[in-house]
């Protein structure tokens, strides 16, 4: 049984990091894209913004649509939505086609990954969770963070319809092993679209879903404008700056680890120290940002951090919505794209209005916000209840 659950782990995990890979991969190759379809990196930029929005407008309906159907059939479904897409991307001969054929796979995204984060959560046991958990978020996070420069790799050195061959293979893959290697999974208990829905009338709910988007906004606020950061205030360029990246990357990979392990171990102290570990390695990036060497050291902590936030935030507002699984990691995957959006819109007016160095001012206004949402559901609600209510 541990191993065939190891094994389904593993199959979501590459999943993720496929359909992950497809939505974030682009940004390492948009001045590619644009050169290649004669547009400007400003209009390529929609193959990443509107594949976003599509993504936050679908994620709280479409995994509760399919939340009925067998899990096998669904994840067969989508994971062969995005290998017809990128299929579709490599030979598109203008920038529409190409468009569409994002968008339409990102409609489907929330579904898979809502899935995937519920059939690891409850293919173990309650306490081994958020473990098992963090191993697919570890597909996520290798999926944002390491996806572009694999990405950008590829395209680099081979050509644009290569790297989007890239996609289409590791989405393939995980088709292939889900269809051969993964049981039927039929839903045995089928919960109303209304039953679901009702979660929202939880006034704890709510709270979870604003400290979700709270700790979107305070981790993207900083890292949608790192290499900018590292290179205007640090003052890195060419290789030292692909280590800092990389660094970066590898932090983010053993944070998911460490966050799965905190959280199965004790899940209401770590989600409450975090905003503030969180605050100081924000304050230690001000103090370190105009020196190499301790700012890589700091960026490290950064990526560990990184990683850990988006544990939290799966777990909190899961475990607020327990009875509705697939419903509850819906709007985790909405209220992070949400968060994401706003953070770096924030992010962005610090930059214009008081320069780089200071978007670390917007990562503690948001810190701020997401640690009082957690000290006040932790005073409305039991602690002794891991918020299952």
């Amino acid at each position: 049984m541990a191993k065939r659950n190891n094994m389904l782990i593993f199959i979501l995990m590459i999943g993720v990091f496929g359909i992950l890979t497809t939505e974030m991969g682009v940004i390492g190759i948009l001045p590619l894209i644009a050169e290649h379809f004669h547009i400007s990196v400003s209009k390529a930029g929609l193959l990443v913004s509107l594949f976003a929005l599509a993504v936050a407008i679908s994620a709280p309906t479409m995994p509760l649509l399919f939340s009925s159907i067998n899990r096998k059939k669904v994840m067969l479904l989508v994971l062969g939505i995005f290998v017809l897409g990128n299929i579709t991307s490599m030979f598109a001969t203008n920038f529409t086609v190409l468009l569409i054929a994002r968008v339409i796979p990102a409609i489907f995204h929330p579904i898979y990954c809502s899935l995937a984060l519920t059939v690891a959560a409850t293919s173990v046991s309650k306490e081994e969770a958020p473990k098992a958990v963090s191993k697919v978020m570890l597909g996520v996070t290798a999926g944002m963070i390491l996806g572009v420069p694999i990405t950008n790799y590829i395209a680099g050195a081979t050509s644009l319809e290569m790297a989007m061959l890239f996609f289409a293979i590791v989405n393939a893959l995980a088709f292939i092993a889900t269809l051969l290697f993964v049981p039927s999974m039929p839903v045995k208990e089928r919960l109303s679209y209304g039953a679901q829905i009702s979660v929202l009338k939880k006034p704890i709910v709510w709270l979870a879903i604003a400290t979700v988007i709270f700790i979107g906004s305070a981790s993207s606020s900083i890292n949608s404008f790192i290499a900018e950061y590292l290179g205007t205030v640090t003052n890195i360029s060419g290789k030292t700056l692909t280590l800092a990246l990389f660094l970066l990357g590898i932090a983010s990979l053993i944070g998911n680890v460490a966050g799965g392990r905190l959280l199965t171990k004790n899940a209401m102290k770590t989600a409450t120290y975090f905003p503030i570990a969180l605050g100081i390695v924000l304050l230690l990036s001000f103090l370190t940002g105009k020196s190499t060497g301790p700012m890589l050291i700091t960026i490290m902590l950064w990526g560990i951090l990184f990683a850990i936030g988006n544990n939290v935030s799966q777990y909190w507002i899961t475990s607020s919505a327990s009875e509705a699984p697939d419903f509850a990691n819906g709007l985790f995957l909405s209220c992070g794209n949400l968060g994401i959006t706003i953070g770096t819109a924030v992010g962005g007016l610090f930059i214009s209005g008081m320069g780089t160095q200071y978007i670390v001012l917007g990562g503690l206004l948001f810190m701020i916000l997401s640690l009082a949402s957690i000290l006040l559901s932790n005073f409305m609600f039991s602690p002794a209840k891991q918020l299952s209510r």
